[in-house]
């Protein structure tokens, strides 16, 4: 639920939602996983698959992503935090994934990879890119 709340940027309906989508497809699957990661890397892989195709289907309907992400009302609490969780929000879904499972949950590059379907240099990248963003969001 953790990573589901950091990942849709702490609205917990859809948070709940996204753990649901995860536990559904997860259990029927759980006969197959062969303990070559950890069962919260491969439990959090569902979790972010999940968030992926429910962000793209928001996305399509509301093609905002401050609407999306859930933070109406974000204007009004002036502050360096509020800037900074602006400026997350407005990250691509991918450099948005690999910052928070990478920084907030600490997992390495090849267990993002794993997760994400993607290599363990792209997580590196994305990594360093969203950074990056940050940054110049930020003007620094």
């Amino acid at each position: 639920m953790g990573l589901a709340l950091r990942l849709s940027a702490g609205d917990e309906p859809q948070a709940a939602e996204i753990v649901q989508g995860a536990w559904v497809r997860a259990l029927p699957q759980l006969g197959r996983f062969r303990w070559q990661s950890s069962l919260s890397t491969w439990l959090g892989a569902f979790v972010v698959n999940v968030w992926r195709e429910e962000s793209r289907r928001r996305a399509r309907g509301a093609g905002d992503w401050e609407v999306e992400l859930g933070t109406a009302g974000v204007a009004e609490t002036p502050g360096l935090a509020v800037d900074v969780t602006r400026a997350i929000e407005g990250l691509p879904p991918g450099f948005l994934s690999v910052l928070v499972l990478y920084g907030v949950y600490g997992y390495t590059h090849d267990e993002i990879g794993k997760m994400l379907g993607i290599a363990s240099g792209t997580s590196k990248s994305q990594l360093s890119r969203a950074r990056a963003a940050l940054r110049r969001a930020l003007g620094k």
